[in-house]
């Protein structure tokens, strides 16, 4: 049914919140599924866009610094979520990316071999939703392959 499920995770506990709902789906695929787990570490910059005047203005080096630190933490958060998953018996690998989370799981999604997209949401509605944009939005519009959400009820 599926081979290859992508889970994009933000190395939050919410995020994980999906994990068992994969392994619910892989244990019933009739062929070994791969579960690729996706972290983004999203530029400085981007975060501080918006913010008005000057908010775009960001010191290079904090840039640089900022970048390094999440590749660092997410190359071990992945390592355990991975580590994880294959002592329960799973088929997994991790990739790392740098940039926009929703556009790169779209990007990721659309070049690579994707059955399922699985990801968690706060399930936030109304006006928190706008303040705080949606990944899992911009990934629902974004592309036809099936996606799996699950949220936390927690807003």
């Amino acid at each position: 049914m599926y081979k290859t499920i992508l889970v994009p995770v933000d190395g939050s506990e919410l995020a994980e919140t999906v994990l068992p709902h994969v392994e619910m789906l892989v244990k019933e695929c009739t062929e070994e599924a791969e579960i690729v787990i996706l972290q983004v570490c999203e530029p400085l910059q981007s975060k501080l866009s918006g913010m008005g005047p000057g908010g775009n203005i960001v010191i290079p080096r904090l840039a640089k610094q900022a970048e390094e630190a999440c590749k660092e933490h997410a190359v071990e958060y992945l390592a355990g979520v991975e580590k994880r998953l294959k002592e329960k018996g799973f088929k997994v690998r991790t990739e790392l990316k740098v940039g926009s989370p929703g556009e790169e799981i779209l990007d990721y999604a659309a070049n690579n071999p994707v059955d399922l997209i699985a990801m968690a949401s706060h399930g936030r509605s109304g006006i928190s939703r706008w303040a705080y944009g949606s990944v899992t939005s911009q990934v629902l519009r974004g592309i036809a392959t099936p996606i799996l959400v699950v949220t936390s009820g927690k807003k």
